[in-house]
């Protein structure tokens, strides 16, 4: 891949700050322009734009109609968007091959993220299969999937008027 030319950031850099954006505004929608000052750079505002379409169609924020454009909001907090992001990356392995990601995953943790992880295993196996989605895979995010693709009822504002 090639390297960002000086004075560019990458895209996931870029997202990362959008989001981190939307998240301080403490659940207001926010326009491009709102998130452009927010960020206080000297970021174009086409290019605010242009990333906050891409995590409108990655799914990770929604949107609504504010005028002639639209205003974004998060549809997850930071922990809930990398579970998110980490459900995803496993879900695009083959399926034989879960086991060992999983378990390079788990090698690779220190011993307090270790003692973390089997704590909410054992509180997995002490709830109920239905706070998943039905395989026992819990979001973390207090609303577990009902569809088993990991999708939610209510992620996506669609395309409402905000005032």
């Amino acid at each position: 891949m090639p390297e960002p030319s000086a004075g560019r950031r990458p895209s996931g850099e870029l997202e990362a700050s959008v989001l981190a954006a939307l998240w301080a505004a403490g659940g207001r929608p926010l326009t491009p322009a709102d998130v452009q000052r927010e960020l206080g750079t000297a970021l174009a505002r086409t290019t605010v734009t242009t990333i906050l379409a891409r995590l409108y169609e990655k799914g990770s924020v929604s949107r609504a109609r504010s005028g002639r454009g639209y205003a974004y909001l998060p549809v997850q907090d930071s922990p809930g968007l990398a579970a998110r992001r980490m459900r995803s990356e496993l879900d695009k392995s083959a399926s034989d091959d879960r086991g060992t990601v999983l378990a390079r995953f788990v090698s690779g943790l220190g011993p307090d993220d270790e003692k973390v992880l089997r704590e909410l295993l054992a509180q997995a196996g002490e709830a109920p299969a239905a706070a998943g989605d039905g395989h026992g895979h819990g979001t973390g995010n207090g609303r577990e999937s009902v569809h088993g693709n990991g999708s939610h009822a209510g992620d996506r504002m669609g395309d409402e008027e905000v005032r």
